[in-house]
């Protein structure tokens, strides 16, 4: 992958100091480590998008189930479930 665009950035230069001696202790270019950074962040970002948007797609599912009349009270689910912890007891 081509490495030519240049990325400049504000810090403290205490949090700069400390940031090369890990990268230089850790025998890597600060570069590849910022690059590590940036890579896990997109991913996890791209995952938490990914989630929400499943997530709705469910909450969409059953609010059109309830319209619909498919869906079940807090009620009946909760007397179901307590017939069924009766039974796996007795």
């Amino acid at each position: 992958m081509s490495k030519e665009a240049v990325f400049t950035m504000k810090l403290e230069p205490e949090l700069r100091a400390e940031f090369m001696a890990e990268a230089q202790a850790s025998h890597r270019p600060a570069s590849q480590v910022l690059r590590e950074l940036m890579r896990e962040f997109v991913e996890r970002q791209r995952a938490a998008r990914e989630y929400d948007q499943y997530f709705q797609r469910k909450v969409d599912a059953g609010r059109a189930s309830m319209r619909a009349g498919r869906g079940r009270s807090s009620e009946e689910v909760e007397a179901e479930f307590a017939a069924r912890r009766a039974a796996a007891q007795a």
